[in-house]
Order: C-alpha cells, then structure tokens, then sequence
C-alpha cells in the first residue's frame, strides 16, 4: 500500500486522513441528515460493501440505516468465495480473513456403503480450489466478522461513515418531475423504548434497497419475487462437538441410502464447524415454521445420516430451520420496462432483496456483495460527475442476467442434494452425482462464473487473441510480476483498490524496454499529452493524473534489462501536494519464479496489449498498444466530456 504522499503522518495507514470538517468522533443517536446522495437499506453484506466504497468519496454524502440495534454478532452466512477474497484484497482486508478463516482445501463424498447400505463411507476426495483459478483461497469466515471488517473501512475512510442503526425504511417515493434529491424516504425508529414508531423524513438522490427478501424498498417501487420453494425443510447449525467421524475439518457431502444428506462446513478457529442437516419434507401449502423444529430435531437427524458415525454436540452456537426456496425479481431498479430511453434509476434493489436462493451453494452473501460491489463505482461516477447517470441502466442489466443465471444452477444443485438415491439424473454416472456436480460447478461456486455482455462499459472481443487468458466480461485474472523499483514479487492484481478508478495494464512487446517507439512509450505519451487522451480528459485540475485512469506497464526482460530512469514520464508520475515520484507503476516478469504473466494468461509475446479493467476488477476491453483511437472511443462513451 502506499501513504505519506501528503506528509508523514503517525499510527495505523488504513485510518485515512479525516474529510474537512470531520473528527472522526461520534457519541449517543446519531444524527439524521435531511438530504443525502445516497441512503442504503440494510447492513448487511450488500449494504456494507456498496457503503465501504461511497465512504472514500468525500464528496458524496452517503447514510446507511439498519433495524437492530448494533452490528450483527454471530450466525448466518460463512463461505468466502476465491471472488469474492479478489474483491477483499482491492478493500484492503484480504490478509485479515487469510489469517483467521479456515481454508476450504479439499471436499469430500461419502455414500451409502454398497455392503451396509445404512452406513455410509468416504467414496472420493477433490481438490477445492482448482490449480491457478485465483490466487486467493476458499475460505469460511463468520459473516459477523466480514461485516465488522467493512465497517472499519468505513469508519477509517475520509467521511468516517458510520450506520443508523434502529432505523428502517417504511415506504419511499420518487418525484420524477425533479433532480435535486428526489427520492423521499420515510423511516421509522424500531426496537427501542424511547420513540418506537416515530418516523423521520430523508430525501435522497439514490436509494439502495439492500434490506433483504422483505424488502420494504423493494415493494415501494413494485418489485416482486417470483419463484419457488423445493417444500425441503432444512437445519443448519454452528456447533462444538466430538465425533469419531473423520473428515470434521474437511468440507463434506454426505448421502445417506434413506436418512437424507449432510454438508459439513469446518469454521474459523480450529474447533467450529458447521452442519446442513436435511431434515422433513413438507407438503405443498406448509411451511416450515408449522413443523416447529428445534436443534435437538437437527442433531438426532445428522446422527442417523451420519450411521455408523456419531456426533455428540457440546454446544450450539447458532441454529436455524428454513426451507429451500429460489426467487427473482423482473428488474433491479425503479425504471419500468420501455422507459429507459427517457429515465434513470433512482432507486436499486440488491442481495436479498431481488434474489434468493439456498444456503448450500455458498453464494448469498458472496453474490450479494457483487451486486454492490458493481453499482458503487457506477454511483460514484454518476455522483461525482465523471460520468451520465445513464450509466446506471447498465446494473439491473448486468447483475440480473447473473442473479438468474445464480438461481438456476442452485436450483439444480439443490435438486441433486435433496434426490434419494438412484432418483438424481446424474445418478449411475462415473462417480458419485455429489462430487461430478461439484467439480462441474467449480467455477460458478468460486464465483468466477460471472461474464458480463457487450455494453457500453464491456467491448467487443475483437481483439481477444492479444490476452486469451483475460476474457473479456469476467474478472481480470491476476498472475505473480516483480516490481521494478524494488524488485519485490507479488500480485499485479492487487495494485488495485476499491476507490473507482480504472486500470489499464500495459503489457509490451518482445523488444520493448519502454524507451522507444512504437510500443510502451508511445502509448503512454499519447496518454500524457494528447488532448484526446482518456487520460488528459479525465483528470481534473486539482488531482493526480492517476487519479481516474492508473496505467501500469509490464516488461518481459527481468529487473536487470530494465532503467527505471528512463522508463516514460507516465510511468513515473509526481504526485502528491510535494510532487512525490510514484515507484509502483513499472513491472516485469518472474524469472525466478519461472511464473511467466505472459503464458499464464495467453499475452501476445511479440506485440504486447493493453488491457482495461473497470473498477470493479472486470475486463472491459483488450486493444493493441497502438490502438489510441478505440481507446479513446471507448472511454468517451463512458465519461463526460468535462471532467
């Protein structure tokens, strides 16, 4: 990371220097804004994460309400995706969640034994995380911790955001007819002696409805979730227990021949771990609260699928029942069909609240995030004038088209999970239907699934040949480089953080040492000078030249091939109130490691490309380095034209 560009400053970098104004102290009721650029429903993942990335911008004022009283303390969703762990490193708390989390290694299967079909046994083991799908692991982490990781990033950003809790949203309009805060949100205080039903009004420019699948934000712009239930009752709880079954510290798929199935999650710690305990089926007009099923219904029944195995729980740490169910919402924002070529959103719905699906596959929270992950940075362009508020369209169509897409291959997954045995249509195959779904889903439950279409903010791949290893509409897929300056191995991906700029990464061609044309150089005096460079365009006078557009060039010859002094101005920009020279913009390859970036990810050796990334780490576009046309072209469509 890098700090002091500014001066020196004393104690903890990750506590950013305070907006103007601010003290970073709080005490008692916070206070109620009348008007705000955004109000988030809901702190839960959704909302935390999109909240975690407005608090950099001190310019947007944001305000975030939750019902309960405080941060959530235990329960609830634990699986960390290797997408969404990308996504933690740009927030910066990736090595928190490495250092605590357990990491999901190895999976394994067990069925009924053939010779005692009511015992069952261990009939295969896979890998996890697949060889070079991410850098980062699968991990399980409470998602109480996750949500407490999120609000230190906020309270440590410039506006030292901080939730209202006690509130929640009752009813909200849209004035169509005005563009100065036309959203009115009507709250109400909950859960406290003092004030329990007084309402408090809160105009808005945007509102985010991340307020779960009762979603009050939702039903005041007409949403619905359409959808089905699977009437499969399940039980899923936290626990300490000894058991002589041997595979507690790995994650596990269990069929039993007439008992049902069991997922087995490990958790952080050492000793927690979680179970998914199959339990009743319910009739079509029941619901699983009519069963009232309490944890002792949950441990007998994981006792019986896990025969000849016992478990005996010493604590429950957090339980629950539910039943399966997998919804959608027709769109998620407030522009009705056939209106979008006369309106933008105002209003957004995200996580629960315009898409549900079962716990098993891992993804509620891990998708949740996505939603938001992809709409702050669109709701800060739009806010900070970068960008038309027309770009807004471009979240209900992309998140969607994946939200569906999520819902249709858990419907699936959880039909395998919940067939008797010999009713699956993936029963008879090769190996047991459990472990060919899994290895088959690898991608989708990593969270790498995700492929954006053709849009405004997505290219054609015309130029795809120049990186086949970086798809266009899916994350951009980091590889080991060394760093020039200092020679320290690491990560190109994670130069990039969650504070909405764009990346264009440079890759030169076989010859190419940055000191002359064509190539990295003209690439990047274009980019400095030219009028109608993205770059020139985009950058204000009172900021940084980086400071929408960071372009980083890497070098195939090793540290000693290359002159950092004579790489192009670009490369080594002054930045800062004393002008301070950037070191972490220049790259090469590995050759130590013999971890090569340009055969890892299919980059043209002889020609080299460049390749741009948006801000929430997805693949925009690929163009030659000579391309400074398309390049413009495309970021023209995307910003204003004063920044």
């Amino acid at each position: 990371m890098q700090y002091y560009i500014d001066g020196f400053r004393s104690g903890d970098p990750d506590v950013k220097p305070a907006a103007l104004g601010l003290d970073g102290t709080s005490t008692g009721r916070r206070a109620i804004a009348q008007k705000v650029d955004v109000l988030i429903a809901g702190c839960g993942p959704a909302g935390l994460c999109l909240a975690a990335q407005l608090a950099g911008f001190p310019e947007i004022s944001t305000m975030i309400v939750e019902p309960k009283q405080g941060p959530m303390e235990k329960g609830q969703a634990d699986g960390v995706s290797v997408r969404s762990m990308e996504m933690f490193q740009a927030f910066g708390f990736a090595e928190k969640i490495k250092r605590e989390a357990y990491w999901v290694n190895q999976t394994t299967f067990w069925k009924p034994d053939p010779a005692k079909p009511q015992d069952i046994h261990r009939v295969g083991i896979a890998q996890d995380v697949a060889d070079d799908q991410s850098e980062m692991p699968h991990t399980i982490l409470n998602q109480a911790r996750v949500h407490q990781l999120f609000l230190e990033v906020m309270k440590n950003a410039p506006t030292r955001l901080e939730p209202n809790y006690g509130l929640r949203v009752r009813d909200l309009t849209v004035d169509t007819s005005t563009k100065d805060h036309p959203v009115t949100v009507t709250l109400e205080r909950v859960g406290v002696d003092d004030g329990t039903g007084e309402t408090v009004t809160v105009r808005a420019n945007y509102v985010v409805g991340c307020d779960g699948a009762r979603s009050a934000v939702r039903e005041a712009i007409g949403g619905k979730l359409h959808g089905d239930a699977a009437h499969q009752a399940w039980g899923v709880m936290d626990i300490l227990a000894n058991s002589d079954f041997p595979d507690l510290r790995r994650k596990c798929l269990i069929q039993s021949a007439k008992e049902g199935n069991i997922l087995i999650i490990p958790r952080e710690g050492g000793y927690l771990f979680r179970m998914y305990v199959e339990l009743d089926k319910l009739n079509p007009d029941e619901r699983v609260s009519n069963r009232n099923l309490t944890s002792d219904h949950i441990i007998a029944a994981a006792n019986r699928i896990m025969c000849p195995y016992t478990i005996d729980v010493k604590e429950v740490v957090w339980w629950s029942v539910y039943e399966i169910g997998h919804r959608l919402t027709d769109k998620f924002d407030d522009v009705p069909f056939g209106e979008t070529a006369t309106r933008t959103p105002r209003v957004f719905t995200a996580g629960d609240a315009c898409h549900t699906h079962s716990p098993k596959a891992g993804q509620g929270m891990n998708v949740s995030m996505g939603d938001t992950f992809n709409l702050g940075w669109k709701l800060a362009h739009v806010l900070t004038g970068r960008s038309d508020p027309s770009l807004l369209h471009s979240y209900s169509a992309e998140r969607q088209l994946e939200a569906r897409r999520l819902v249709e291959t858990d419907h699936q997954w959880a039909r395998i999970m919940s067939a008797p045995p010999g009713e699956s249509e993936l029963d008879g195959s090769e190996m047991p239907r459990f472990q060919k779904q899994f290895i088959e889903n690898l991608e989708f439950t990593g969270g790498l699934a995700v492929h954006y279409e053709p849009s405004l903010i997505v290219a054609m791949p015309d130029h795809q040949g120049l990186a086949t290893g970086q798809i266009i509409g899916k994350r951009f897929h980091s590889a080991p480089v060394l760093r020039l300056a200092d020679a320290k191995r690491m990560q190109l991906g994670h130069v990039a953080e969650a504070d909405g700029r764009w990346r264009i990464y440079a890759f030169a061609g076989k010859e190419d040492l940055g000191q002359t044309t064509p190539g990295i150089l003209e690439l990047c005096t274009y980019l400095e000078n030219d009028p109608a460079s993205p770059v020139r365009r985009s950058t204000r006078p009172d900021e940084d030249i980086d400071g929408l557009i960071d372009v980083r060039a890497v070098f195939q010859p090793d540290f000693t091939g290359l002159d950092f002094e004579r790489m192009p101005a670009l490369l080594r920009p002054a930045k800062g109130r004393y002008g301070l020279r950037d070191f972490e913009k220049v790259f090469c390859v590995d050759h130590k490691s013999g971890d090569d970036i340009y055969d890892m990810r299919g980059i043209d050796r002889e020609n080299g490309c460049m390749i741009v990334v948006r801000p929430d780490q997805y693949v925009a576009h690929i163009l030659p380095l000579n391309a400074t046309t398309d390049l413009s072209a495309f970021f023209e469509g995307i910003f204003c034209r004063d920044p």
